[in-house]
């Protein structure tokens, strides 16, 4: 079976162009697979290029060379040289992204944001809500809450619903960027039981996850990112 993921090659780099258009590295020679059913957790301090790496396989970065290819299970493609087109496609249908901040359309309920997702994934609008409320259950978000806007809601309870709707979907690869960055324990443990599940029905991850505890729980491997760090000197 083909790897869901395999990054080859990848490097980095960002032009200053404030700065007399210098030249600033960031990830050279990148290389790593996710399989289906398992967990790879990027590890390395803070300014490795952990984050630089995610946005870049989801398509928001640009890579400068190499290879990500990701595969739905019937066809393979290179996010590298896709349109932008097919990485909308991508994006609604094989790769979900969970940031640490939720950004939505104001005054749009919850359970609506959550039910959205799922709806782009192509669940039938009453399985979609069923799913939504699922997941906010899940997640402990109060009942009383679904039917509001999140703008109003604490950090935590914002970052349930931004949790539920990546997961609302049938992604067969989701990032994780930092989820549980501000999640008490209970939280934490309930998503950390939402990535196990996802796991067995054989979804493929890839995350940061800067709460060791939960990153150890989580991962089947961590991939020390500063392995593929180049010298930080900005070149003109």
């Amino acid at each position: 079976m083909n790897p869901v993921l395999q990054v080859s090659g990848l490097s980095k780099a960002f032009h200053l162009h404030l700065h007399g258009g210098k030249h600033l590295p960031v990830v050279e020679g990148v290389d790593f697979v996710v399989n289906a059913g398992e967990c790879v957790v990027l590890g390395g301090p803070s300014g490795a290029g952990k984050s630089s790496i995610l946005k870049a396989i989801y398509g928001n970065y640009l890579a400068n060379s190499g290879a990500i290819i990701l595969d739905d299970g019937e066809t393979a493609m290179d996010v590298v040289t896709a349109s932008p087109g097919a990485i909308i496609t991508l994006r609604r249908h094989t790769m979900g992204y969970v940031s640490q901040f939720l950004r939505v359309i104001p005054r749009v309920p919850a359970l609506e944001i959550v039910a959205e997702a799922a709806r782009a994934a192509g669940l039938p609008a009453d399985e979609a809500l069923e799913r939504a409320g699922r997941l906010l259950a899940h997640l402990n978000l109060p009942e009383r809450l679904w039917n509001l806007p999140p703008a109003t809601f604490s950090g935590g309870e914002q970052q349930r619903v931004n949790i539920a709707r990546g997961f609302a979907g049938n992604h067969r690869f989701l990032i994780l960027d930092e989820p549980t960055a501000s999640l008490d324990a209970v939280n934490r443990e309930a998503v950390i039981g939402l990535i196990a599940e996802r796991k067995a029905q054989g979804t493929a991850f890839l995350g940061i996850f800067h709460d060791t505890e939960v990153r150890e729980r989580v991962a089947d491997r961590i991939i020390d990112v500063t392995r593929f760090s180049p010298a930080k000197e900005i070149a003109a």
